[in-house]
């Protein structure tokens, strides 16, 4: 089978800091003079973005067992031609890892996996990670999303359990009922993030830890009670604010809004204030790609370099899902 190539962007950065006030140069009356301007710092500025969707250097191969559709610039791929009911061989489990490399999130429509399909595919990439936290489906690890039976966890950008000393490498999701309208989700590719900060700030997070803890992104939907029995299993760690990806090499923003509380070594406000702006950077839309679900249809993605939200635009419709994560390594 052929895989689809992906669109080509250009790869100017946008400017390092917004516009600076402005001063005549010339007093030449052919030279028009500009009032002062400029746009508030630590925010997002348009221009033009760096849409690596590989490292440099990586090695653009076709595909010859599975179809490749790409859905965005950077992020997201369907994937045709597959049964993910089937054994994997390795050459075919390898294909898939490389695909999930170039493209961080893959989409397998209507598998209609049972939970136990669902679990062996998953374990292809590794351990299989349970979380106390969440309600499950019919084995420990399997976390259900279902919000007419529990809260779910939407409307925010985040990476999956990164207050865990080794976060999971990646999730496999499956949609097992789907409101008429509305529930999609949507992945940031994270590299892309990192790749577009100007240099000023990566200057500032190059080698800086950060610490994630489980308490902000739950306290929003459990009690004290709860919460208290897990502060003990799971402290409060650090990870790099910039990790590298384990396989490709390649340098990702590794903090979000769910879970990191602060940056190593600077004052709360001057944390909070550098906080905020590596937060934004997964809501850029060129970084993203969106999924409309439909029913038995599947999504795996690289927990190591995405961020991802669940859209919570559909009422009281039902929207129920299972996921499987897959166990993962200590960031570096």
């Amino acid at each position: 089978m052929t895989a689809i190539a992906d669109p080509t962007t250009p790869t100017t950065p946008f400017p390092s800091s917004p516009s600076s006030p402005s001063s005549p140069s010339s007093t030449s009356s052919a030279t028009p003079t500009l009032r002062d301007h400029r746009i508030p710092a630590d925010g997002l500025y348009e221009g033009h973005r760096i849409l690596r969707r590989t490292p440099e250097g990586w090695e653009d191969r076709p595909y010859e067992r599975f179809d490749v559709v790409p859905q965005a610039s950077t992020i997201g791929a369907e994937i045709r031609g597959l049964d993910l009911s089937r054994p994997l061989t390795p050459a075919l489990r390898d294909d898939l890892n490389r695909a999930l490399l170039e493209w961080k999130v893959l989409f397998f429509r209507g598998q209609h996996l049972t939970s136990a399909a669902q679990r062996a595919f998953a374990r292809n990439w590794g351990e299989l990670e349970t979380n106390p936290l969440l309600a499950t489906g019919d084995a420990e690890d399997v976390a259900r999303f279902d919000r007419s039976a529990v809260p779910t966890f939407e409307n925010v950008w985040h990476t999956d359990v990164t207050f865990r000393e080794r976060p999971a490498l990646g999730a496999v999701l499956q949609l097992r009922e789907v409101p008429a309208f509305g529930g999609d989700t949507m992945w940031a590719d994270m590299a892309a993030a990192y790749d577009n900060l100007p240099q000023d700030v990566k200057d500032r997070i190059d080698g800086a830890t950060a610490v994630h803890d489980f308490l902000p992104g739950f306290a929003r939907f459990y009690s004290a009670e709860r919460l208290a029995p897990f502060q003990e299993q799971f402290p409060p760690v650090e990870h790099p604010v910039v990790r590298r990806h384990p396989e490709t090499g390649r340098r990702m923003l590794f903090v979000n809004t769910s879970f990191t509380t602060r940056i190593v070594g600077l004052e709360e406000a001057e944390s909070d204030r550098l906080l905020r702006l590596l937060f934004q950077q997964a809501h850029v839309p060129e970084f993203q790609v969106r999924f409309r679900w439909q029913a038995g249809d599947i999504a795996f993605w690289d927990n190591r370099a995405t961020q991802h939200y669940a859209v919570n635009d559909y009422g009281t419709q039902r929207r129920v899902a299972e996921r499987v994560a897959i166990a993962g390594d200590r960031p570096y």
